[in-house]
Formats: structure tokens, sequence, C-alpha cells
């Protein structure tokens, strides 16, 4: 792929490319495996320094698969693209990648559909991934350049996933609050995890949107990005998840799986620098339960 800058002083060219969000690996990649470098139309190299106004051209060699990554056939709800970002509605029950348990993710679909596109980049870059029963927004970078500049947005906090969650417990949940509980491995499992004073500091935000009796509806944003993070702080403060046996919630309403939704993303597009921002409705688990709780209130 090609990018094109400006220099607005001088300085060298690694050095503007640096500023650019090119780290020291990419760089060797141009230098090494096919890219080049030009000022003004001419080949230079990274050391070269550039006068103001100079505009430097990169051609970014194209990316081949990871041979480990199996491309499996299977429909991809799409809600938005272009050359750099891929954006899915992903269907809850399936993994964003592959392990030992599972095999059929959304990781080998997106490798089908590349090589079905023909794209020219051909890694499979998942910037915002989701839990296997949770379902909803997943953002993926088209090329390795596109997942570098939104790692940096990752770092300073300034990605915002929200999701819809439904939870039910005893007592009175405030209308909008902050858990902040650190977040530790369960002693007697390498999966749950639990509220513990040696943990990892979590912050989880939330807004109430609809009550139904001793279930509601709420709005829910993150701080931290923390394993489990939404399911563990809502257990703790006593109103876990519908659907999610894991972590003690209710499984009498209709909802087999944690009832957890991410329904609106939200970045600045590193290349455009204009905000994105894309929402999605709820899923038909979701839906039909919260039909039949409004039923009965």
């Amino acid at each position: 792929m090609r990018f094109e800058f400006v220099a607005d002083k001088q300085v060298k060219v690694k050095t503007l490319l640096k500023s650019h969000d090119i780290s020291k690996g990419l760089l060797a990649k141009i230098k090494f495996k096919g890219g080049n470098i030009w000022v003004n139309g001419v080949e230079q190299n990274a050391i070269y320094l550039l006068d103001i106004d100079d505009k430097v051209t990169i051609d970014i060699p194209d990316e081949k698969p990871h041979e480990t990554l199996v491309p499996i056939a299977h429909k991809l709800n799409i809600i938005s693209e272009d050359e750099h970002f891929l954006i899915l509605d992903k269907p809850y029950g399936i993994a964003s990648i592959p392990s030992k348990n599972h095999t059929n993710t959304i990781a080998n679909f997106v490798k089908y559909y590349y090589q079905e596109k023909g794209y020219s980049n051909q890694q499979v870059h998942i910037v915002t991934r989701l839990d296997k029963d949770t379902s909803g927004l997943m953002l993926f970078a088209k090329h390795g350049y596109a997942h570098a500049r939104l790692d940096k947005q990752l770092q300073a906090k300034a990605i915002e996933k929200r999701y819809y969650a439904l939870v039910s417990g005893k007592g009175e949940l405030s209308d909008c609050g902050e858990i902040i509980a650190p977040i530790a491995r369960s002693q007697d499992s390498i999966i749950t995890r639990c509220v513990h004073s040696s943990g990892k500091y979590a912050h989880t935000s939330y807004q109430v949107v609809e009550r139904f009796g001793n279930v509601a509806l709420v709005d829910v944003w993150l701080h931290t990005g923390r394993t489990h993070q939404i399911r563990v702080h809502f257990s703790h403060i006593g109103f876990p998840l519908l659907g999610d046996d894991m972590y003690g919630g209710r499984m009498d309403l209709g909802i087999t799986r944690q009832a957890l939704h991410c329904h609106s993303l939200k970045f600045i597009d590193p290349f455009t620098k204009k905000q994105r921002y894309q929402t999605i409705g709820l899923t038909d688990d979701f839906d039909s339960v919260i039909i039949k709780l409004k039923e009965n209130r």
C-alpha cells in the first residue's frame, strides 16, 4: 500500500515516519521485504534529511496470510468496510480467535473472506475482540499499519466500546454507577475471574436504560480491559448477567448465554482524522427476553 506525508520541519525521513506511527519493525519491512521510500519522487533511505514541504511517499509490502490460520467459508454480517478497516456484527456462540477448544472462529471466516476478495493484504488483524458468547461489533484492521495506528488509540483508551447487558439481582441497582474493583484469576480455575485485592485495577461504568422488576437493561462502558470484566463486576455487586451461569446469572428467563452485546463502537479514523461511530441493534434472543419481561411487569 502507498502512503504520502509532507514534512513540516527539517527532520530525517525515519523521524517523520515515526511521527505517523511507522514503527522500526515496519520500517525494516519496507527496507528488506520489497517496500520503498521516495522523497519528491526520488528514491531515498530512512536517514535522508528532509526540508520543509518535502513529500515522502512509502510503499508498504503486501502481507502474506498466517499459514496456521485455516480459512473457513462462513457468511459474515459486514456492517462497514473500507480499504483500512472492517467492522462486523459477531453472533454469539462463535469465538473470535482459534484455540485448542475452538477452530471455527471469526478469524477463520475473515481469512476466507479476504482470500475470496483477493485482497493484497491477507493477514487478519483483530483490533477489538469479543468473548465467544458475547455478540455485537468487532473491529478489524485490514493491514498492519492500520492496526499499529489503532493500537495507539487502544493504549490511550481512545476507542470506546459500549455494551448492553441484562442483569438481575436483589436490592436496588442505582440508575448509574461506577464499579471499581480489582480483578484476579480464580485460584481454582484458569478460566474464571474474581474480584480480589491481588488483582489488577478494573473500572466499569454503567447506566440503567430500562427496568423490568428486578431485571435491568444497562448500558455499560469500560475504562480498563480485564478478562470477563463486565461479568465479574456485575456479579460482584450482586447483579450478575442473565444467562451467565459461570458467575451466578439467572438461567430461567429464556437466554442461555451471557446477556452481553457490544452495541456501539467509536474511534478516530487515523487516515481521515474523522470520528467513526457505528451502532447496531440488539440480537433476537435479547429482544425475546425483553418482550417477555415487558409482558410480565
